[in-house]
């Protein structure tokens, strides 16, 4: 038995913005995804067994190099999406964009990476999704193909 807790992923992560009404409309324009609470001055964005919680009321300044990986089932239009939504889309290796509030949001593709939902999970999202051959290479190398 380890003596330290093992990382095993993330529940939620909680962004802050200036307009609740705003950052809502701004996801739902480059995401499809459905409300799982609102409360007084947040809401809280549903990705099957994880969240997003946008809370109202920032006080950070804009993120430089600090960010999240945003799994989605296919990257190919959030580009377009997102650039007409009024982020700014970084000049990267990868698809990092910025919202109107400064929070850094880098896109990846679910069949681009070892991350991986259950069977069941997908099942209840309605999705039906494959991983390539080097994410599929990346599992079976760490034993979980």
């Amino acid at each position: 038995m380890p003596d330290k807790p093992r990382l095993v992923g993330v529940n939620h992560i909680v962004l802050e913005v200036d307009d609740l009404d705003a950052a809502l409309a701004f996801w739902r324009a480059i995401f499809d995804f459905e409300l799982r609470g609102r409360g007084d001055g947040h809401v809280f964005l549903d990705m099957g067994d994880q969240f997003i919680g946008l809370f109202e009321g920032k006080t950070q300044t804009r993120d430089e190099h600090r960010h999240f990986g945003l799994v989605v089932d296919d990257r190919s239009r959030v580009r377009d999406l997102a650039r007409a939504a009024g982020a700014e889309v970084m000049e990267t290796d990868f698809l990092d964009l910025r919202d109107p509030w400064g929070n850094r949001i880098q896109v990846v593709d679910y069949a681009d990476l070892q991350f991986s939902k259950t069977d069941a999970v997908l099942r209840g999202m309605g999705l039906d999704l494959k991983k390539s051959q080097s994410a599929q290479q990346e599992l079976e190398d760490k034993g979980m193909g």
